[in-house]
């Protein structure tokens, strides 16, 4: 049993380090991808339970503006954006916008003690088995996903990014008129 443990726990570490690495070169450029899909596309179904055990399903957020952020505790670039992301959705909230965190496969232990140290206004949800994560093709860690108000996937930026950033906000802003 101590083998198993020491070896999921050497597994999780490499890929802890694989992710962030691979996210590196995308802090130096990252930018928002549209999808070429006129109007967007469908978004895979997401239903996952947030810190209290409420479930938050994304259909549910139809006629508002989401912002769908994957991250981790143990990823250093999804940390350094959570406090921009956190004063853009207080800055937009009233205009229909909403930030959804979806934690990759952590426990709420875990998550709440990193929360304590830098407190967010949005939802949390927890990916436990991290299978949104891979049916969403999340690769890379931070990794966001904007929704226009038809539920539509509109556009994806794969990398830290700074919300207080105009270009960061100006998909955002179209799709809030």
């Amino acid at each position: 049993m101590t083998g198993d443990w020491m070896k999921a726990l050497l597994a999780r570490a490499m890929l802890a380090a694989f992710a962030c690495s691979m996210a590196l070169p995308a802090l130096a450029g990252s930018e928002w991808k549209a999808y070429s899909t006129p109007g967007g596309q469908a978004p895979l179904p997401l239903s996952l339970n947030d810190l209290a055990g409420r479930t938050v399903n994304l259909d549910s957020l139809r006629g508002q503006v989401v912002l769908l952020n994957f991250w981790a505790t143990w990823c250093e670039p999804c940390r350094e954006e959570m406090p921009s992301m956190n004063r853009l959705q207080k800055k937009l909230a009233a205009r229909g916008f909403k930030v959804i965190g979806v934690n990759l496969g952590e426990g709420r232990q875990r998550i709440e003690q990193f929360l304590r140290t830098t407190p967010v206004d949005f939802a949390i949800l927890r990916d436990d088995d991290s299978a949104v994560s891979k049916a969403w093709r999340v690769r890379v860690l931070p990794a966001s996903f904007l929704i226009d108000r038809n539920g539509k996937l509109r556009y994806q930026l794969v990398g830290e990014a700074e919300w207080d950033d105009a270009a960061m906000q100006a998909p955002i802003l179209e799709l809030l008129k």
